[in-house]
């Protein structure tokens, strides 16, 4: 008899632990509406998280170290150890110093790279984390499209060419994330050279709702002619406080405020979360 009470006593634990999981989980359902895209705060580095309408995630770069993950746990379900898409930028410690950690937490299916393999500690740490976790390995190339969703995707503009030889900020990946009539650029540490080529390339697909600034505003990044194709309504710099760099320059900032630009600050303001109904964003902090 005491056997049996004892059992019943586990299973009857184990029974609410699932309804427990089984309301968070219909909590985040029901909160669940549009893309989410958060630019989190991890200091001096960059990464952002993006939320499809059907529960798809993918993670772009993870800042440089493992506070990836606290910034994560705050815009993700407890329950949730998977991450459908990880793309890594460029690898630059800023934007992989974290990934190892996220693959050592959560489950990725696809890593997107730009094809460019550094000798330093943190990229060897990268790609043993990937091989170690299992997942599919592509380069991004220009035209590429990663759909979320049938309504979000991501288009690849650049790079348009092998870049394994490059020095790492010219390789980095830019993308366009896409939803209905909204869409976002995010431009890793491209410079000025890598904008001006993409102007002249596809100038006509530069304009977005949200820009993802370059180089964490960095004055070799943002030229005034990109920004002006892009004419973006809000401009995220992730950025950490008191950076050595002088993370944003003050060149930059002039830039985007003469283009009327709302400039964000994950310095500032945090984790930028913004949600876009495919008709209009809206910023929440």
């Amino acid at each position: 008899m005491v056997k049996i009470k004892k059992y019943f006593r586990f299973y009857f634990i184990l029974f609410l632990f699932a309804c427990v999981v089984l309301v968070w989980y219909a909590v985040f359902a029901e909160g669940r509406s549009g893309l989410e895209v958060y630019f989190l705060d991890v200091g001096q580095g960059d990464a952002i998280f993006v939320q499809a309408e059907n529960g798809n995630q993918m993670l772009i770069d993870a800042g440089p170290n493992k506070n990836v993950l606290r910034q994560l746990a705050g815009a993700m379900p407890f329950y949730d150890r998977t991450i459908d898409v990880v793309l890594a930028t460029h690898p630059d410690l800023d934007h992989i110093g974290g990934l190892p950690e996220v693959f050592g937490r959560y489950k990725v299916d696809l890593v997107i790279e730009p094809g460019m393999v550094a000798d330093s500690g943190e990229y060897l740490a990268f790609d043993k984390a990937v091989e170690e976790a299992g997942a599919k390995r592509i380069f991004a190339r220009r035209g590429m499209k990663i759909n979320l969703s049938d309504e979000v995707y991501l288009l690849i503009l650049f790079p348009n060419v092998d870049v394994s030889s490059w020095s790492a900020n010219d390789a980095s990946i830019i993308a366009k994330l896409v939803y209905g009539n909204t869409s976002f650029l995010l431009m890793g540490d491209s410079p000025q050279k890598i904008e001006k080529y993409l102007v002249s390339l596809d100038k006509e697909n530069l304009d977005v709702d949200v820009l993802k600034v370059g180089h964490h505003g960095s004055k070799t990044s943002s030229s005034e002619i990109f920004v002006g194709y892009a004419s973006p309504e809000y401009a995220i710099i992730s950025v950490g406080a008191d950076n050595r760099y002088g993370h944003p320059h003050q060149e930059v900032l002039d830039i985007l405020n003469k283009f009327g630009v709302q400039i964000l600050r994950t310095d500032e303001n945090g984790t930028v979360k913004i949600k876009s109904d495919g008709q209009k964003v809206f910023v929440n902090f």
